[in-house]
């Protein structure tokens, strides 16, 4: 920290010379490092001029001065660091520094964000400070055709999603490999190769990384992996019949008679009275001539489904672009939609038929890659979020980068209010909206961060009883996500808001509710990493405000059941239930310390996980390259 706290008197030094240059000459010294840079200069040493340039470049088009702090930040993130920077501390104006110094050696510049909307808002908004500085932007959406795409990394900084960079990659190997063979079949044939008019790769390497939301990108979403279809269509109407007739029949299997399901794995199994039903079950023409076997793993799917997956909790059903229905799924830790993901073995094709929609046969793999090995192949990768610190060993481990706290700006002002426990979820509720009224009626913003949609919609209904006037931020409402979030700042506003919705975007308080108190976050029950919990906390006392929060919980809450196993939950379970129907004034709230204990045992899990995937990712491509094969091409499914 004493080495960057010199480089930023550097930078500082700089201040007053270009503070009286023109745009020309800023524009002019910004070429100039750009030569230095790709003759060879090590970045270190152009680092200072450059981050000053930054600097001046952003007080000057968009009166945004860089403080001390961002410029910590910045350095650390030039060092591939992950910077973790407190809420509202300024990550969007902080990652020009590492993008702009990045770019001057001529290979591209990537930011990787969560979802569309918050790459091209970040990069149109930014967009000034780098064109005074003579530098190009690029924006990868999810709709952009080949052409488009390519401009957009051809520019100098490309700001997009991980899901696209990572996609963008698999297309060009596939393309790749399918002019390999062209040329291959052409020897001798006196063709003169290609046609230069033909397709061509749209990325151009993949030399510097910064990864806004790391820990989610890098965390929670390591494990997807990301594949492109390759085309099977000759079993396609028996394998749909298959599904609609196992999503008929599900409903009347039941359980420990007709199935069990392992504690360990999770997996639903038939006993042997659940096949013998399978067995005498009617069945269609081309259902009968499937094999027991899969018929019996149609039967488990749709039976996992049944009872595992329910609407507005783990997906939603909206209109498609290309006509009908389709199923999107509701990322678990985000609560945003996950655009373009799909279930795997079966499962998104099993919901498709419980909700009757036309089901989309799986395709089998022509490419595959996980969000884990994606970034790993970047040259230089670097990371900014909120809430980094508890992820630190994974993180190193995995990425080889280390954590920094950034200092915050101005001290942090935030007050955290005793945590409540009660014994139904119902109950919490209930009282969720007697402190709500209570705060309300002084005119303070409220947030309060629910799990899921229909957790979110059971409070809102809640709130409309009680008379209270509120906004429901969920996964169903992407579009205005960043409106409704910017407004939740506002005197006597009520936002309820699934898990990180509106994460990425500022909440901007009133001058009045600082006097009042500033904006009161309510957390109706644990998530499984305390990451995203703080996450949700760090909406209040942004860049030194005042603000207060309280965690609400209750002895059925989904994290004592995934944390301390079925047995133990049930008890809690039952007691809670008891509890709250005798409507006893038994004090639940030194039951705290155990949810806290449930959430660092699923932490754990989910960290040994990652663990086994990234052992195995790395030994299969070992495996595949020893055998000639391409570990990304000839995935097997």
């Amino acid at each position: 920290m004493a080495r960057w706290r010199k480089m930023v008197r550097q930078i500082n030094e700089f201040e007053p010379t270009l503070m009286n240059e023109d745009d020309n000459n800023l524009r002019k010294r910004s070429l100039a490092i750009r030569y230095r840079a790709m003759a060879g200069e090590k970045l270190g040493t152009i680092l200072p001029e450059a981050y000053a340039l930054c600097r001046e470049a952003g007080r000057r088009t968009m009166s945004m001065r860089h403080y001390d702090v961002q410029m910590i930040g910045g350095i650390a993130l030039y060092e591939g660091c992950i910077s973790e920077m407190q809420t509202g501390e300024g990550k969007t104006l902080t990652a020009t520094l590492p993008l702009y110094l990045n770019s001057l050696i001529g290979k591209g510049a990537h930011l990787a964000t969560v979802n569309d909307y918050l790459a091209k808002r970040d990069a149109e908004w930014m967009r000034p400070i780098y064109e005074i500085l003579g530098t190009s932007v690029g924006v990868i959406q999810t709709p952009d055709d080949q052409n488009a795409r390519r401009v957009a990394y051809a520019a100098a900084v490309t700001y997009g999603t991980a899901k696209e960079f990572g996609f963008d990659f698999l297309r060009d190997r596939l393309l790749m490999r399918a002019q390999n063979r062209l040329q291959t079949e052409m020897l001798g044939e006196g063709g003169g190769g290609f046609n230069q008019s033909g397709d061509a790769v749209v990325m151009r390497g993949m030399h510097f990384c910064l990864v806004d939301e790391a820990d989610s990108i890098l965390i929670d979403e390591a494990r997807t992996p990301l594949i492109i279809g390759s085309i099977e269509d000759n079993v396609r109407d028996q394998i749909v019949q298959a599904y609609r007739w196992a999503a008929e029949i599900a409903p009347q299997f039941v359980l420990d008679d007709h199935y069990y399901i392992d504690d360990d794995t999770k997996r639903f199994e038939l006993t042997s009275r659940g096949r013998q039903k399978v067995r005498a079950l009617p069945k269609q023409d081309l259902v009968r001539t499937m094999g027991l076997v899969d018929l019996y793993e149609f039967t488990e799917r749709s039976i996992k489904v049944h009872h595992e997956f329910t609407l507005n909790r783990q997906y939603v059903v909206r209109p498609s672009e290309k006509g009908g229905q389709e199923i999107v799924i509701v990322d678990e830790f985000t609560g945003r939609l996950a655009e373009g993901r799909k279930w795997r073995d079966g499962i998104h094709q099993a919901i498709e038929a419980k909700e009757q929609i036309e089901i989309s046969v799986p395709t089998g793999q022509a490419a595959r890659i996980t969000v884990q090995d994606l970034f790993l192949r970047y040259e230089h990768i670097a990371g900014m979020t909120g809430t980094a610190a508890t992820s630190a060993r994974e993180l190193r481990r995995i990425y080889r980068t280390p954590v920094l706290r950034v200092p915050t700006n101005r001290p942090p002002r935030r007050e955290r209010l005793p945590d409540y426990v009660f014994g139904t979820a119902m109950r919490k509720y209930e009282a969720i909206v007697q402190e709500v009224v209570t705060i309300h009626a002084t005119g303070r913003p409220i947030l309060i961060g629910t799990r899921s949609i229909d957790k979110s919609e059971v409070l809102s209904r809640l709130l409309d009883e009680a008379g209270i006037p509120h906004e429901v931020l969920n996964a169903n409402k992407v579009a205005e996500e960043a409106e409704i979030v910017a407004r939740a700042g506002s005197h006597g506003k009520v936002t309820v808001a699934t898990n990180m919705a509106g994460r990425g975007t500022d909440v901007k308080l009133e001058r009045s509710i600082e006097a009042l108190g500033g904006m009161h976050v309510i957390c109706t029950e644990f998530h499984d990493a305390a990451r995203i919990d703080r996450q949700l906390i760090g909406r209040c006392g942004r860049q030194g405000d005042r603000g207060s929060y309280r965690q609400y919980l209750s002895l059925d809450d989904d994290i004592l059941k995934n944390g301390l196993g079925p047995v133990k939950s049930e008890k809690l379970r039952v007691m809670g239930k008891t509890v709250a129907d005798s409507n006893a004034r038994s004090n639940l709230h030194s039951y705290a310390s155990i949810f806290r204990k449930a959430q660092r045992r699923v932490e754990r899990k989910h960290f040994r996980d990652r663990m086994v995937l990234l052992h195995h990712e790395k030994e299969r491509k070992k495996m595949q390259r020893e055998i000639g094969q391409d570990p990304y091409l000839d995935t097997p499914d």
